[in-house]
């Protein structure tokens, strides 16, 4: 299981994957062990552990100033879909928290993962788009319309989609 809940127990189980004393076992293990490379900006790790058909692809010094930039506050592991020691392909679903110049981001991924001659590696990650919901109510018919003229909704911008 890995500790996703405490970040210096995240980091202890990962440092062995960055520093190459173990190979992850799993697609998620990979997952959390870049999480951990991102927060420490140790990108050879990064692109070491990105699928070696696409690895050209990646921006080295984007990469470094980015994740020298950002402070790493926090991860989730939602869901995996295969990606265990006898598979071929995986996929994890996260979100990684992060604050960039004072504000706090959320990053939701669902990434996959590929298995090449014993070694997973990240072969691409699509960002979840959750819908926004409504903070303000609804506004009924009879309610006084938005648009400040004083008619009742249904008689003023109502009126346009009815």
């Amino acid at each position: 299981m890995i500790p996703t809940e405490n970040a210096a127990e995240l980091e202890a189980y990962c440092l062995p994957f960055i520093r190459g004393e173990k190979l992850p076992e799993t697609a998620a293990e990979l997952m959390a062990s870049r999480y951990v490379a991102y927060s420490r900006a140790e990108v050879d790790y990064i692109i070491a552990t990105h699928d070696p058909a696409t690895q050209s692809e990646t921006d080295r010094q984007a990469t470094e100033e980015w994740a020298k930039r950002a402070k790493f506050v926090g991860l989730t592991i939602l869901d995996t879909e295969r990606g265990q020691r006898g598979d071929d392909t995986g996929e994890v679903e996260f979100q990684a928290r992060f604050v960039e110049d004072g504000t706090e981001h959320l990053h939701h991924e669902r990434s996959t993962f590929v298995k090449k001659d014993g070694r997973w590696y990240f072969a691409e990650g699509v960002q979840v788009q959750v819908p926004k919901r409504r903070e303000e109510p609804k506004l009924g018919r009879n309610d006084p319309c938005s648009c400040g003229s004083g008619k009742k909704y249904k008689k003023c911008h109502g009126a346009r989609t009815a």
